[in-house]
C-alpha cells in the first residue's frame, strides 16, 4: 500500500533542498490538499562545478526521480527548466503549472542596469545563453562563471574578497520572486530582446507511470494548459537540436485563446554563437507544439545553428 492509498494520508511530495526549490515546492503543493514535504539532495546541490561537467541540468533531476521510483515519494517537482528532454522511465509528467516570471533579472551592488554597468564590469552568470547575451550586449564586461544558490550567488556582489566579487549577477526572476528577493533586482531583461531558457519560470510534477488515477487527477488539478503547451513547444526545439545545457540557446512560446482550431503557438527560438558575436533567430506559429517546434529547430539548422553553437550535447 503506497501512502496514496492509505485513507486520508497526506500526499508525500519530492523536492530539492535548496531554499528556492522548498519555497516554489512548498508554494505549488499547498493546492494539492494535505502533504508532506520530503527534500532530497541531488548531485548538483552537492558540487559547485560547472554543470556541463557534471553531464548538464540532469544532475538536479536524478534523485528525485529515483526516490520516486522506489516510492520513497508520490509526486516530485523540479524546475522545467532542468529537466532533460528524453523520456524518464517509469515517469510521467502530470502537470505544469501556471508559469512564474520567465524573464532574466539583472542584480547589481549599486542598482544599476546592464547599460550602466562600467566599462570591464565582472558580471556573474554560469549560463552559457546568458554569457552569450552579456557579451552581445556588452562586449567589454568580464563575464565570470559562477554557480550556486540564489544566496550564495547574491552574497558574491559584496565578499570581502576582492577577487570573487562581482558587479552584477543575472538570474532568474522566478527565482528571486518565488523567495520574495525580488525587489534586489536592478533591472527585469525584457524578452522581446533578451529571450531566456526554453520553460524558465515553469515548474514541473512528475509522477510514477503505474501511479493510481486518484493520485494523477489530484496532480493534475494544478495543470495549466497554456503553459504546459507553451513549455513543451519550447523544451521541444531543445530536443530536436539535441541541445544540452552547454549550448546557449533561448526560446519561448506565447499561446493564444483556444478556439474550435485549437490554440495558436507562436515560438521564438534563438541560436548565440558562445562569444555572442552571432545569433540566428526563427518564429513560427502552429496549433500542435512538437509540430511547431520542429519548424523552428529544422529551420534553425538549415540556416547554421550547428556550426554556430554546440549541438548535439548529452541531455
Amino acid at each position: 500500500m503506497t501512502a496514496m492509498s492509505a485513507p486520508g494520508a497526506p500526499l508525500r511530495v519530492g523536492t530539492r533542498a535548496s531554499a528556492l526549490a522548498v519555497a516554489q515546492t512548498s508554494a505549488i503543493a499547498a493546492h494539492l490538499g494535505p502533504y508532506e514535504l520530503v527534500t532530497i539532495t541531488s548531485e548538483g546541490d552537492r558540487s559547485s562545478a560547472p554543470l556541463a561537467s557534471l553531464g548538464g541540468t540532469g544532475v538536479f533531476v536524478s534523485a528525485l526521480r529515483d526516490a520516486l521510483r522506489a516510492d520513497q515519494v508520490d509526486v516530485i517537482v523540479h524546475s522545467m527548466k532542468d529537466l532533460p528532454t528524453g523520456p524518464a522511465e517509469g515517469i510521467v509528467l502530470a502537470a505544469v503549472p501556471v508559469r512564474a516570471d520567465a524573464r532574466d533579472a539583472l542584480a547589481t551592488r549599486d542598482g544599476v542596469t546592464l547599460a550602466g554597468l562600467p566599462t570591464g564590469a565582472r558580471v556573474g552568470t554560469g549560463s552559457p545563453r546568458r554569457r552569450a547575451q552579456l557579451l552581445a550586449a556588452r562586449p567589454d564586461l568580464d563575464v565570470v562563471g559562477i554557480r550556486g544558490n540564489v544566496d550564495t550567488r547574491l552574497g558574491r556582489l559584496f565578499d570581502a574578497d576582492e577577487d570573487r566579487r562581482v558587479d552584477g549577477l543575472v538570474l532568474a526572476a522566478a527565482g528571486l520572486e518565488r523567495l520574495g528577493r525580488l525587489g534586489e533586482a536592478s533591472e527585469l531583461l525584457d524578452l522581446a530582446i533578451w529571450p531566456t531558457a526554453p520553460a524558465q519560470g515553469a515548474l514541473a510534477l512528475e509522477v510514477r507511470a503505474d501511479a493510481p488515477a486518484a493520485l494523477r487527477a489530484r496532480v493534475a488539478a494544478v495543470d495549466d494548459a497554456s503553459t504546459h503547451l507553451a513549455a513543451a513547444a519550447e523544451r521541444g526545439v531543445l530536443a530536436r537540436l539535441e541541445a544540452g545545457c552547454s549550448a546557449p540557446i533561448a526560446a519561448h512560446a506565447t499561446v493564444s485563446a483556444r478556439s474550435r482550431e485549437g490554440a495558436a503557438i507562436t515560438l521564438t527560438a534563438t541560436v548565440f554563437a558562445p562569444d555572442g558575436r552571432s545569433e540566428l533567430t526563427v518564429v513560427e506559429t502552429g496549433a500542435d507544439p512538437l509540430e511547431v517546434a520542429d519548424r523552428v529547430a529544422a529551420a534553425l539548422l538549415e540556416r547554421g545553428a550547428a556550426a554556430l553553437a554546440p549541438l548535439g550535447s548529452a541531455r
